[in-house]
């Protein structure tokens, strides 16, 4: 029981809910693997195809076909919430294979997204000139994270007294 004039139970329930509304939910990969990076699948696809992972990042290009959507990936590290982490290094690209449509204005260059699913195959490419295989993840479940998740998830607390003028 909190006591007193109220004032100090209040900043904490406003406190409270401040930092709730600045949260993330986490996307729930289940018991998917995300220890096997993209580059590492696609060096030994004997050894990881047909098993479950989570890999996540920044999307390139998506592309609807006849019955599924194919989304190609610049993948980085998953964070704890299971979100792409881009200020980590880039762990290899990946084309994740979604069964039915997904809309490419949502699933457009630059989002953030996290794959469910099986390592099936890899296919073989081109980055510009340069020969590049993909490992393919055929998609259990897609999670497109909201633009307002893509900043930074570390806290921005600022200190002062002035004046602040930006841009």
């Amino acid at each position: 029981m909190i006591r007193g004039n109220g004032l100090p139970a209040c900043l904490l329930v406003a406190a409270l809910l401040f930092l709730a509304g600045c949260a993330t939910a986490a996307f729930d990969i289940g018991p998917a693997d995300r220890t096997v990076t993209p580059n590492k699948a696609a060096k030994d696809l004997a050894s990881t195809r047909n098993r479950e992972l989570a890999w996540g990042g920044v999307i390139v290009a998506t592309k609807n076909l006849k019955d599924s959507t194919q989304i190609e990936v610049l993948g980085y590290p998953l964070d704890d919430d299971n979100r792409p982490d881009q200020e980590a290094a880039p762990i290899g690209r990946f084309i994740a294979i979604h069964a039915g449509y997904l809309e490419t204005a949502d699933y457009a260059a630059g989002r953030l997204v996290t794959a469910v699913g099986k390592l099936t195959e890899t296919r073989a490419a081109t980055i510009g000139e340069a020969q590049y295989t993909y490992p393919v993840l055929a998609t259990d479940r897609i999670h497109l994270w909201s633009k307002s998740s893509q900043e930074s998830s570390r806290p921005s607390i600022h200190f002062g007294i002035g004046i602040g003028i930006s841009r």
